[in-house]
């Protein structure tokens, strides 16, 4: 049901913004032009006492649709939230007083502009209302080592159910099968018993938690708060509801078999790290060849990891690894040695200083060096040889056993493992570059992934610790717990965790064209059998790709469609074409920003007082990933003279937050000419700039470029049509 709109306008004097406009104008043009008679100002509308004025006049004269100019919305959000009420910010203070100069008429113009656009975008937007749908607040965790183990206590011990499932027949993982574990505590010196055991003990104890052993997930299917889990268990198939899915199913060791250039298969006494482990674990370390104690023992570091042939990553563990394995060798047999060849020793943070308690026994050598083989010598010895050691010589020195610290893989690389029944494929996006590893495609929130509600954990995310997996898992809960909580309340997930829109569509008009369903970066667009799209709304990350897609502008959420955006652009004041030889004839450009890394850009630059072409309007958007070419003729039919987008970078390095907006918004753009064309004007006229949240120094120059540009072509033959 639609509310009653009552419209309010709160103009903001402080932070310099009084000192740079004037506000009497700007009041006259909400009256006139934006057809809003409520108008207020205050020297600092974020005040008590401002607040207090715009609250009076929700309970006095029932306002509840306020746009309030001032500041960026990036900042005092929760002072200008109001329940019950649609708010739009308009950003005066960044946009225009930081970022142009004061009192001039371009300036002034910029403001009034933006003042027409906020009251444009309330009028035609609506209060949202939440997504409500069933929820089920299970959390289903895959994998029982480290970090599994971790991710099910957090989330039973918040008071959640927990469905733990692991396909060994015992929980614990490779933790399980340490003979003992590099520190946890101060002073960081002495090997442990492994905690795993502890873990293990509380997740079989605790009433929260069920667990699946010799299990596997047939499949996933549904989406979040609605999964159903099939479960196979010891010859049985159960399914079970469940809100999110934690992945954390763990490694599997570098198969050393490709390392023959190492000696692995050429001898029995080259082993691998994890037989190394197994064999102290029995109680002795022993020669294979004949049973003999080692005396002299060789640690090969990085052997197959960051190496471009075989895995180009640092699997993290094998320094500590093998420092830890050299005091086995010592404690057994301390007249033994243990050479420790790396290419760099890796252990960060308070294992530094287990690292020098071992550098500190007289028995352990360790030297930088780059191993270039391993062979046979005499007497049933081995040979490795190496270059670039510190000595500064190739050098060869004889073993009695060579351990290989080989690194880990994801599980995820042979089989998906989690067996989602989704329109994307059954398994997690994984890393182009770096072996299997799942894809989060958002550096700052490593567990979220492409699949909403499906957070990835430990080692099948990236290379880490048994520590570190630990923490892992908890994070990764903390984060399956907001899933199922968002969803239960209707809201979106990260990276809009606010957000109780959700689209909309007018199928009545959908062709069925599959734009959608093929673009939507989450899967939350399904077919049908006659192939008609259809919304899983809980997948749906409100990024608004789908009405960006649609040909047929059929996709609405309560505050963002073609017509909201359309009717901003339209309501900008394009000052009419007298001569258009004149060079200071006013052009006017519209800027659609991603709110993720432009406009956080674009406040940077304004907090260090750049100063910004005032051509230029900017239209916060979701994702440029959401931009519909509708909007361009819009803009060049309504006479404005360009179109700039500013957008996350993309490719190899990308860091979109929804995948691949700005990359979708180039290819969109790519049939830009012919749309152009047919209008008679030139493909120049519009933009897109990559742009990452660091490089906001940048940003004067390329809207100053493009302006030129825009002036190098000329004004737009439609202005005053």
């Amino acid at each position: 049901m639609e509310m009653e709109k009552k419209f309010g306008v709160y103009l903001c004097k402080g932070c310099g913004i009084g000192a740079v406009l004037d506000f009497e104008s700007i009041a006259k043009v909400v009256k006139k032009e934006g057809k809003i008679p409520h108008v207020k100002e205050h020297d600092i509308l974020c005040s008590p006492e401002g607040l207090d004025l715009i609250k009076q006049d929700m309970v006095q004269e029932g306002i509840n649709c306020m746009v309030i100019a001032a500041c960026s919305p990036r900042v005092k959000f929760e002072e200008f939230d109001f329940p019950n009420s649609l708010v739009e910010r308009v950003n005066i203070r960044e946009q225009v007083a930081w970022t142009q100069e004061p009192n001039n008429e371009e300036t002034q113009a910029l403001a009034e502009d933006y003042l027409r656009m906020g009251c444009a975008r309330i009028k035609k937007s609506e209060l949202p209302e939440p997504y409500q749908s069933e929820c089920d607040k299970t959390i289903l965790v895959i994998g029982g080592g480290a970090s599994g183990l971790s991710a099910a206590l957090e989330a039973a011990n918040g008071g959640y159910q927990v469905v733990l499932v692991e396909k060994e027949a015992e929980l614990g993982g490779y933790g399980a099968k340490l003979y003992r574990q590099t520190p946890s505590s101060y002073p960081y010196t002495t090997m442990q018993y492994p905690t795993v055991f502890e873990k293990i003990k509380e997740v079989r104890n605790h009433p929260n938690i069920k667990v699946f052993t010799a299990a596997e997930i047939e499949k996933i299917e549904g989406q979040p708060g609605l999964f159903d889990a099939i479960i196979k268990s010891n010859g049985n198939v159960e399914t079970l509801r469940v809100g999110s899915v934690v992945l954390a199913a763990g490694w599997k060791p570098y198969d050393a078999s490709k390392l023959a250039h190492l000696g692995y298969g050429s001898s029995p006494d080259v082993i691998t790290n994890l037989q190394m482990e197994e064999m102290a674990k029995k109680g002795k370390i022993l020669r294979p060849s004949d049973g003999r104690v080692p005396e002299r023992v060789a640690f090969i570091q990085c052997a197959g990891s960051r190496d471009p042939e075989h895995l180009p990553y640092c699997s993290d563990f094998c320094c500590l690894g093998s420092l830890k394995q050299a005091l086995y060798v010592r404690q057994q047999n301390p007249e033994a040695l243990a050479y420790i060849l790396y290419k760099d020793i890796r252990t960060p943070g308070q294992s530094e200083l287990f690292y020098k308690e071992v550098q500190s026994d007289p028995g352990v050598l360790l030297t930088k060096a780059e191993v270039t083989g391993v062979s046979l010598g005499e007497g049933g010895k081995l040979l490795v040889s190496a270059t670039d050691t510190l000595l500064g010589d190739n050098v060869a020195l004889e073993a009695d056993l060579v351990v290989l610290a080989t690194g880990l893989v994801p599980v995820t690389v042979d089989q998906p493992i989690i067996n989602l029944d989704y329109r994307q494929g059954p398994g997690l996006p994984e890393t182009e570059n770096y072996n299997g590893f799942a894809d989060s495609n958002f550096i700052c929130f490593p567990y979220e992934t492409r699949r909403t509600a499906v957070y990835a954990a430990g080692c099948v995310r990236q290379p880490m610790t048994m520590a570190l997996a630990t923490a892992d898992g908890a994070g990764a809960a903390l984060k399956a717990i907001q899933a199922v909580e968002h969803v239960a309340a209707g809201m979106a997930v990260h990276p809009r965790a606010w957000d109780e829109t959700f689209p909309d569509p007018f199928m009545q008009r959908c062709t069925s064209c599959k734009r959608c369903t093929e673009e939507c970066p989450f899967g939350a667009i399904e077919e049908d059998e006659k192939g008609t799209p259809f919304f899983k709304i809980n997948r749906c990350r409100r990024c608004a790709t789908c009405m960006g897609a649609c040909p047929e502008r059929i996709v609405f959420f309560k505050d963002l469609n073609v017509d909201i955006i359309g009717s901003m652009i339209k309501a900008v004041d394009v000052p009419e074409l007298e001569d258009e030889d004149d060079p200071e004839v006013p052009f006017r450009i519209i800027g659609l920003i991603c709110e993720n890394d432009a406009l956080p850009a674009l406040d940077a630059g304004a907090v260090h007082r750049l100063k910004l072409n005032p051509t230029i309007r900017f239209i916060p958007v979701r994702c440029l990933g959401s931009f519909n070419m509708e909007w361009i003729k819009i803009a060049l039919n309504n006479g404005i003279d360009g179109m700039i987008l500013l957008g996350c970078k993309y490719g190899d390095d990308y860091q979109c937050h929804f995948v691949k907006g700005s990359e979708l918004c180039a290819y969109r753009l790519t049939k830009l000419s012919e749309t152009l064309d047919k209008l008679g004007l030139e493909a120049d006229r519009v933009q897109l700039v990559q742009l990452a949240i660091s490089e906001f120094n940048l940003l004067p120059q390329i809207l100053n470029d493009f302006v030129a540009r825009v002036r190098e072509i000329g004004p737009n033959p439609f202005k005053g049509l």
